[in-house]
């Protein structure tokens, strides 16, 4: 779901900056995440669940999909750089700042659904569920990712932050989270056999 929602709003991204190159291997990777989402589907959530785990849901999703279209947006970056300093050939697609630009929005954008996902998910465990807030791997991992992610967008928005530093810390805060979730479910569902 995440793997797709990172090629939808990327393919809405193409529409509106269609310098953007449009990627086959992006195509070809979404069909991949689709097999693999076949063949190890998960358990179902359980029916009973409130409007406030889904919005907690929901959110995580789209933060997850925003992180991974920035983490595009990097790559394409270094791409540009890389060009740049060569001097080979004239950059193609998007301006160097212009992509520095969308990325550290996308940045923005996901670690503001982060937080909230982070404090929804402690106000539904904590506050409105008789489960107690547990410090498992999975909320660590989150933690973790978030308190990155801050830094990331602190520095850049203070201190100016660009350049190898600041993807390498989105590069550090995507891996947080993806072992958060992604990695965690793999785990213990799939290696594991059990249910979380």
């Amino acid at each position: 779901m995440t793997a797709w929602l990172v090629l939808g709003i990327y393919g809405v991204e193409t529409w509106v900056y269609p310098q953007l190159p449009t990627r086959w291997s992006l195509g070809a990777a979404g069909a991949v995440f689709l097999l693999v989402a076949a063949m190890f589907p998960g358990h179902a959530l359980p029916e009973r669940g409130s409007v406030l785990l889904a919005m907690h849901l929901a959110m995580g999703v789209a933060s997850y999909g925003l992180f991974g279209v920035a983490l595009i947006h990097a790559w394409a970056t270094r791409r540009a750089e890389a060009q740049i300093r060569m001097a080979a050939q004239a950059p193609e697609g998007l301006p160097l700042l212009t992509l520095e630009r969308l990325t550290y929005r996308l940045v923005t954008a996901g670690f503001v659904l982060l937080s909230a996902t982070l404090l929804g998910g402690y106000f539904f465990g904590h506050l409105w569920s008789d489960v107690p807030l547990r410090w498992d791997h999975k909320i660590l991992l989150s933690v973790l990712a978030w308190a990155v992610f801050a830094v990331l967008v602190i520095g850049r928005r203070v201190l100016g932050w660009r350049g190898a530093r600041a993807i390498q810390m989105l590069y550090l805060g995507s891996g947080f989270l993806l072992l958060a979730y992604a990695g965690s479910r793999f785990v213990l569902e799939v290696i594991l056999e059990r249910s979380t």
